[in-house]
């Protein structure tokens, strides 16, 4: 497979795979599937679902496995992190506070990266789904409003498994290694929305499209249909952030 000149040539990307790779592949057996779609070279927005905080770590592995070096949008609190907020900052990845003045500055950050012909992964629900069943919950538009705005491909990406390692909010269960799935998609055709590319209910279509799409290839993993409807956490009573309580 080839692989970009990002992860060809010596980064800080070297020496965290030469840790991070060989300690997920301790907990997973990651198949990817559609690596044919993520771009070799150039800038793309990739839209994942979010079920575990250990997922990360296994987006991060499938997109380096694939030949590109993830970067994610990660919430500002991770850069205080000791050693963490280093590696974060060393690594490229764009803070994202929630105030919405700074958030449009980190857009903008962001908006820099994907000029320079990296990608960009992006959690579109913004936290853990709160679907009592996993599924992909309605999604923010951040990841569609960056794809629009720098005419960037977005890549729908779907991962299962990962829930059996570490659930939603549980203990990590160790020692297991588990199966986990991968799917990159096709990017998603935007450009009727090309010509509303800030108008909230345009990025609020194309956003649900892009989750159904995600919630599609995810029902294909699991063997079994997804909801007609995107869970709502405001319907539920939920906080739209932040942990979730039961």
């Amino acid at each position: 497979m080839a692989v970009s000149p990002e992860k060809s040539r010596p980064s800080a990307f070297w020496p965290l795979a030469a840790i991070i790779v060989p300690a997920v592949g301790l907990f997973a057996r990651i198949e990817i599937r559609g690596a044919e779609n993520l771009p070799r070279e150039g800038a793309y927005v990739i839209a994942p679902n979010h079920n575990s905080e250990f997922d990360p770590l296994i987006v991060a592995v499938a997109v380096w496995r694939t030949g590109r070096a993830p970067r994610f949008l990660a919430k500002e609190s991770l850069f205080r992190v000791p050693v963490l907020g280093a590696a974060l900052r060393a690594t490229g990845m764009v803070p994202v506070p929630r105030t919405s003045t700074s958030a449009n500055q980190s857009m903008k950050a962001a908006q820099e990266i994907a000029a320079d012909g990296r990608g960009v992964i992006v959690y579109a629900e913004g936290t853990l789904t709160r679907d009592p069943d996993l599924w992909p919950m309605r999604g923010k538009t951040g990841a569609v409003r960056l794809a629009l705005a720098g005419d960037l491909p977005l890549i729908p990406m779907a991962q299962w498994g990962v829930q059996q390692i570490l659930p939603r909010y549980g203990k990590l269960k160790f020692p297991r290694r588990s199966r986990v799935v991968v799917e990159f998609g096709e990017a998603l055709d935007l450009s009727e929305y090309a010509d509303t590319p800030t108008q909230p209910a345009a990025l609020a279509r194309a956003t649900d499209v892009m989750m159904n799409r995600v919630a599609d290839m995810l029902a294909a993993i699991r063997g079994i249909p997804a909801p007609a409807e995107r869970w709502n956490p405001s319907q539920h009573g939920q906080n739209e952030t932040g942990r979730l309580e039961s």
